[in-house]
């Protein structure tokens, strides 16, 4: 990957990260069209059920049955916090490609649920996994996407810690 520009490398994070807000923010909205009605989906034998669900709390609902008045800029600007990290941390030297586009990942992630939240005081979730009665919580694109990052930041990080063969 040496032969990257930081420029094109630049270029590619802030595109991953647009894509991201992008295809979460559309996903979304196709799930408020087709879902919001009660109507669930079945896929692949119910290894993934669609099914709308407006997510007031964080990660799992939590912090969900805090009153709106104090939910939506608790949440908000513990997001926003979080971010800021993340731009800060974006701006080190050194780091790999893959712990840089992990940190692009998570910043895509994280705009797109801090806009539903600022928008509707709720995040929408649609997704939900699992084999028989062993299931996930209901979840959305950019939560599988900050899953994503945080995995290419322990990859990132894994690659830089490990000796050099030589």
């Amino acid at each position: 990957m040496r032969s990257l520009t930081r420029r094109t490398v630049r270029l590619i994070c802030l595109s991953l990260t647009v894509s991201t807000i992008g295809c979460d923010q559309v996903t979304k909205q196709i799930a408020a069209d087709q879902l919001a009605d009660g109507a669930r989906r079945s896929l692949w034998h119910d290894a993934v059920r669609l099914q709308y669900t407006e997510n007031p709390g964080a990660f799992l609902g939590l912090g969900g049955s805090l009153p709106p008045a104090i939910r939506t800029p608790v949440l908000a600007s513990a997001t926003v916090v979080l971010l800021l990290g993340v731009a800060v941390a974006l701006r080190a030297h050194g780091m790999t490609l893959a712990y840089r586009l992990g940190l692009y990942l998570i910043l895509g992630a994280g705009l797109s649920n801090l806009w539903d939240r600022l928008l509707r005081g709720r995040v929408i979730d649609f997704l939900n996994v699992g084999i028989g009665p062993l299931r996930t919580g209901i979840f959305n694109l950019a939560d599988v996407v900050l899953l994503l990052g945080l995995a290419l930041i322990l990859l990132g990080h894994r690659q830089k810690s490990s000796p050099t063969p030589v």
